[in-house]
């Protein structure tokens, strides 16, 4: 059974446009939300890209206000707008959840296509996730697997996992158990139980000399991804 893994971006940014700024980040670390909201709020209102983003993580969450979706799709769209890539992710799951605005696929592609093309990695997998299910687009397999590997290259586990189901299936690319276990392998080594399993069934169906290959490609791709 194919296993797939969507991505809810949702972390806080922080930056140092200003010590209002550095303020917010440590109320925010000490637990007093409500203090770092109301300090990250000036400067949304004052146009800062990544108060907005931080504003609509807390309206989404309900941290230091009351949960808000509305509001978190208004300062995602503000942070968005300005090409903030997490922003536009965040707001591409919106779009694709239906939360604060009705379920639109188009509008969480369009948001998802942005952030992917500018190299954000979890864009990258939701994209891809959108062409394999066929939300808002026509189920393409190839390009799927086009913006899992953008992905799972950047080292994004979940995205090898869904690579390696990929190569499993032979959806997207041609059926390949090396490829898909030296996938899988790279997300184990990141701590990922679901790839372990995926790895673990795979293995009973491959020979001891293809296991050896696909350790061996596993472990030139961890070398030069670590090294990018």
């Amino acid at each position: 059974m194919k296993t797939l893994v969507f991505i809810l971006c949702l972390g806080l940014f922080q930056t140092v446009y200003a010590d209002t700024f550095d303020d917010g980040w440590e109320a925010y670390k000490r637990g007093d939300y409500k203090t770092a909201f109301g300090l990250w709020q000036r400067l949304a209102e004052q146009g800062h890209a990544d108060a907005q983003h931080n504003l609509g993580v807390m309206f989404e969450k309900g941290l230091g206000v009351r949960q808000d979706y509305k509001e978190a799709i208004k300062w995602y769209h503000k942070g968005a707008e300005q090409g903030r890539s997490d922003t536009q992710t965040n707001l591409g799951v919106m779009y694709q959840k239906g939360l604060g605005v009705p379920r639109d696929y188009d509008a969480a592609i369009e948001w998802y296509r942005k952030a992917a093309e500018s190299g954000n990695a979890m864009a990258q997998i939701n994209l891809g996730f959108m062409y394999d299910r066929g939300l808002g687009v026509q189920q393409d397999y190839k390009e799927a697997t086009k913006w899992y590997r953008k992905s799972a290259e950047q080292g994004f586990a979940e995205a090898q996992i869904n690579l390696g189901s990929m190569y499993e299936n032979g959806q997207g690319v041609a059926q390949d158990d090396i490829q898909a276990y030296a996938w899988f392998t790279l997300a184990t080594l990141q701590g990922y139980d679901i790839a372990k399993t995926s790895l673990n069934q795979l293995a009973t169906k491959m020979t001891s000399e293809q296991i050896d290959q696909a350790q061996t490609l596993a472990r030139d791709w961890a070398d030069r991804y670590n090294k990018e």
